[in-house]
């Protein structure tokens, strides 16, 4: 093999010097800048996206709050609606109850009214009928024939009595 002949490492070593060199040089000159400038750039790329995502988590952030503070907002005005309609109705309701109250209460005053006349209308009957019926008892059982005014005292007395 050639490359193990030692007459001809000098000028394998001249050659492997210079081929290293071309090469140290085009790499250094050429490639690790290129290197380095992706680098960079992928560097600000991902800064500039991390950037942007702080920037976007504080924009989201601000608006949970927003959203937050507006919910809290909206619950408190519901909660306002919610008493000022309690407190209509039941003013609505305490009207009504009133008025019911004064109706229901004229109803029954009238319905007294109309009971104790119908019981001294009733009275007054029962009071002639048993009149009526004493004087025909004691016409039949007797063979009497009572005054009007006599048989009337003793069933309004006798109806005094039981009632």
């Amino acid at each position: 093999m050639p490359q193990f002949d030692p007459t001809t490492f000098t000028s394998q070593i001249f050659w492997l010097l210079i081929t290293f060199i071309a090469l140290y040089w085009v790499v250094a000159k050429i490639g690790v800048p290129r290197i380095g400038e992706v680098l960079d750039q992928r560097a600000r790329v991902i800064q500039d996206d991390l950037d942007r995502a702080s920037q976007l988590k504080a924009d989201t952030e601000e608006a949970i709050a927003t959203y937050e503070s507006a919910m809290a907002a909206a619950r408190d005005q519901a909660r306002e609606h919610l008493r000022l309609a309690r407190t209509e109705m039941k003013e609505i309701t305490e009207a009504r109850t009133s008025e019911l109250s004064d109706k229901i209460a004229k109803q029954v005053e009238e319905a007294e009214a109309r009971i104790s006349l119908a019981k001294t209308v009733a009275m007054e009957s029962l009071t002639d009928i048993t009149t009526e019926t004493a004087r025909d008892v004691v016409n039949k059982l007797a063979q009497i024939n009572p005054t009007s005014d006599a048989v009337e005292a003793a069933t309004t007395q006798a109806l005094k009595e039981t009632l």
